[in-house]
């Protein structure tokens, strides 16, 4: 179908397609450009994408998607995540310290030894996450009004 059949509400949905695969990235180019020294990822589609052990700190991703995502330790130490969708995913064993988290979608994301000392977490919803003695908050984390799942014994809070 041409432009000129198309009409204006199929004009209209074909360019938010287009503008919504405009803010998707190759994860090989992002590690490419990061190591460039680019930091500016705001606002970009990485759902589902594998950066498991990608060392990312100081990286921008204000508003980005990064739902399901495997981020199994990742350092994201220092990162602005302010805004972005990290529901279900995996942060297993990363590195979040410093981080700002403020008003980030972390619902039913794994945090399983996850460092989130001296994370910003204000207005993060962190509901139906799993945690477990070796995730670390700081001592002035409300644990109990996140609405996070413990899985196994304890909750090491302490610094390492």
């Amino acid at each position: 179908m041409t432009g000129a059949e198309m009409s204006g509400t199929e004009m209209m949905n074909a360019e938010m397609m287009g503008a919504q695969a405009a803010g998707e990235i190759a994860v090989a180019d992002l590690l490419q450009r990061y190591a460039e020294g680019d930091r500016d990822f705001a606002n970009i589609n990485l759902r589902g994408a594998d950066l498991s052990a990608a060392i990312l700190a100081g990286i921008d991703l204000q508003g980005a998607v990064l739902k399901g995502a495997d981020l199994i330790g990742a350092d994201l130490s220092n990162a602005n995540l302010r805004g972005a969708n990290l529901r279900g995913a995996d942060l297993g064993g990363a590195l979040l310290a410093e981080a700002n988290l403020e008003n980030a979608d972390l619902r039913g994301s794994e945090l399983m030894g996850t460092d989130l000392r001296g994370a910003s977490l204000v207005g993060a919803n962190l509901r139906a996450s799993d945690y477990d003695a070796y995730t670390r908050f700081d001592a002035d984390v409300p644990i109990a009004k996140l609405g996070l799942n413990l899985v196994g014994e304890g909750g090491d809070r302490s610094p390492a």
